[in-house]
């Protein structure tokens, strides 16, 4: 059986699985990195250009700051995970044609310790 390349294994993750692997990376690391570190931070065996297509792609989408450090060049997330998440969330509900339902579906799946959590963050009657 042959030895897949790190390209063919990036290929058959699912869509945006290798884009957010690498935000979790760089989230979790605070502090900006080369594309080499990010690599090492990574699945073992993924080819250093697959995670330098994937930082540059993060970048067109805005998601991250690029700054050139000598010869290379280091990355780092725009925004925490949190702010990150939460835009994922709204432009979710945003697509919605029923908020109310999606909202009501989204609290349904949530467990009791994160329902707690938003009841506390409504306030009083929420």
């Amino acid at each position: 059986m042959a030895h897949d390349s790190g390209a063919e294994q990036a290929d058959r993750r699912a869509s945006g699985a290798l884009e957010a692997e690498t935000m979790a990376v760089l989230w979790s690391a605070g502090k900006p990195m080369t594309v080499g570190a990010v690599q090492a931070a990574l699945a073992p065996g993924l080819a250093y250009k697959t995670v330098l297509t994937v930082l540059g792609r993060l970048h067109a989408k805005g998601m991250l700051e690029r700054e050139r450090v000598g010869r290379a060049h280091t990355y780092q997330p725009r925004r925490e995970a949190a702010e990150a998440s939460a835009e994922q969330m709204k432009t979710a509900l945003d697509r919605g044609h029923d908020r109310t339902a999606v909202l009501q579906r989204f609290v349904e799946t949530l467990d009791p310790a994160d329902e707690a959590a938003l009841r506390a963050l409504l306030g009083p009657g929420g």
